[in-house]
């Protein structure tokens, strides 16, 4: 099923074919139409916002390596709209994340700036548009994360509740910058069967697309690459698409 060989593949065709997608950035944004130089001077502008992610107060672990924010938004996709809803709690059921799922956790919002930048809402609507040629669906209740994860107590964990799903329909994640570490793996299942890729995400706008239903994923701990845990970070963009509305209780 899997071959790393996807990344020579259509984003469209490998997320039907393989489950998942692995496009390099200069492929992502030629899949997404965003070749503009002004799109990726737009974009670049955004990425200090995740030098200022606040804790990660929900941590069941008892860790203190994650910082996030997070929003939701809603894509019409006859009409080509992007609306952010009023800021709303993350749940996922127990089924898909047993460690921090059942609960609502509320997370400090993306920053106004960020979230209405043209740059931000020209990528999420461009991948919505590249998931409706794999399914296609009125709209997409999207939510996103922005991820920052640390070593700056020796160990940063992206995925602390392992291999999972979403419960969504699509999943990207979308490396925005490593600095000072090692590790921190991306892997990629089967959900059905013993198939799977592994690979380390390492230039920025390098992007892993992912059909939910298809496959689980994880991304392994993350160390310190020299002897000052405290500058080490992984940060990155995770989007979820959802035809059915926001999971809720």
């Amino acid at each position: 099923m899997f071959n790393i060989a996807t990344v020579q593949k259509p984003a469209a065709q490998a997320l039907r074919q393989d489950g998942l997608s692995l496009l390099l950035p200069a492929d992502l944004r030629a899949a997404l139409h965003l070749t503009h130089p002004a799109w990726l001077d737009g974009w670049q502008a955004l990425t200090p916002s995740w030098a200022r992610l606040p804790p990660d107060a929900h941590l069941k672990d008892g860790g203190h390596y994650r910082k996030r924010r997070h929003a939701c938004f809603i894509q019409d996709l006859a009409e080509g709209g992007l609306s952010q809803t009023p800021h709303r709690a993350h749940w996922q059921p127990t089924d898909y994340n047993a460690l921090h799922g059942g609960f609502e956790r509320w997370f400090e919002p993306v920053e106004p700036a960020v979230a209405s930048a043209p740059a931000w809402t020209a990528l999420l609507t461009s991948l919505g548009r590249l998931f409706a040629q794999v399914q296609a669906v009125p709209r997409w209740h999207i939510e996103a994360h922005q991820f920052r994860i640390d070593t700056a107590g020796g160990v940063g964990r992206p995925t602390p509740e392992g291999a999972h799903r979403d419960g969504v329909d699509f999943v990207v994640v979308l490396m925005i910058a490593r600095h000072a570490v090692k590790g921190g793996e991306t892997r990629v299942f089967d959900a059905n069967g013993p198939d799977g890729v592994r690979f380390v995400m390492q230039e920025p706008l390098t992007a892993l697309l992912l059909d939910d239903a298809r496959v689980i994923h994880e991304t392994t701990p993350i160390l310190p690459l020299d002897s000052d845990p405290a500058s080490g970070f992984r940060d990155t963009l995770v989007l979820t698409y959802r035809a059915a509305g926001f999971q809720t209780p």
